[in-house]
């Protein structure tokens, strides 16, 4: 199973549709019985939101706040997907209590509202979890360097992997590729590839040129066969193998250094075969 939901170049990744889902359900729980209790809790739901998602950003940030103080605007970009679950759920439950103190009338509908939401969130990322631990290995591919010589993907295996697929048309791409680049420099135990989907050669040297970007390991996937192993429309896509081949994690669209340095540190990505 893939971890997006693929409409045409749009990307959806299924844990954004999970948390929009656990919201609304609990917007129309909240509802239905604030109504019978005869207390409206829909403003009460917005707020306890919002704050759970700034403490599941803000407890992430504290946790890499080596990469964001190194580039503090990046707090902002909350796009890159830095966020603790964890903290944001113990902050939906306290504030809550906070809340129903001064309205104990409140209490259920607010509660029904939030363990439904809650309960949806829990199991759907769990059965996310089960639903990805697949076979997938790095594929028996082998594809043109810029030099023209020919490199196979699974030549990769003994450690840890980073397969980038990307395109130099791409901002997301642009933005993310020093990032990498900084990666690639710091983390010599582990691969790094980046393969270029559907582009000339030409293109592709002058645009690393032209960025100064100095790469290891950059591949010519011209008929993108890389995204249809892996059901991979949207760009950028980030694949991470462990040291055996097993695929251990997709991260689909831009990372920062702290997002990276998150993928890079997880267990099942860089402890040995």
């Amino acid at each position: 199973m893939t971890s997006t939901l693929q409409i045409g170049q749009l990307a959806l990744p299924y844990p954004v549709l999970l948390l929009v889902g656990s919201v609304v359900l609990a917007i129309v729980v909240g509802k239905l019985a604030g109504r019978r209790a005869g207390v409206d809790v829909e403003s009460l739901i917005y707020r306890i939101v919002l704050v759970a998602l700034v403490s599941a950003r803000l407890g992430f940030v504290w946790q890499y706040r080596k990469a964001y103080l190194a580039s503090p605007l990046d707090i902002l970009e909350i796009y890159d997907g830095g966020w603790d679950a964890t903290i944001g759920m113990v902050a939906t439950w306290i504030y809550a209590l906070i809340l129903i103190r001064p309205v104990p009338t409140s209490r259920r509908p607010l509660f029904a509202a939030i363990g439904v939401g809650s309960a949806l969130w829990i199991a759907g990322s769990f059965a996310l979890l089960i639903s990805q631990r697949d076979d997938a290995v790095l594929p028996d591919i082998v594809l043109p360097a810029l030099d023209g010589s020919p490199t196979g993907l699974a030549s990769f295996k003994g450690r840890p992997t980073v397969v980038n697929l990307w395109a130099t048309w791409c901002p997301p791409c642009q933005r993310e590729m020093p990032v990498l680049q900084r990666a690639q420099s710091d983390h010599p135990e582990f691969n790094f590839v980046f393969t270029n989907q559907a582009e000339a050669v030409e293109t592709v040297r002058q645009y690393l040129a032209r960025h100064r970007l100095e790469l290891g390991n950059v591949l010519l996937d011209t008929t993108g066969l890389i995204g249809k192993q892996f059901k991979q429309s949207a760009l950028p896509v980030t694949l991470f193998f462990d040291a055996s081949g097993r695929l251990t994690g997709t991260r689909i669209g831009e990372l920062s250094h702290a997002t990276l340095a998150e993928r890079l540190a997880a267990p099942a990505f860089s402890s040995p075969p």
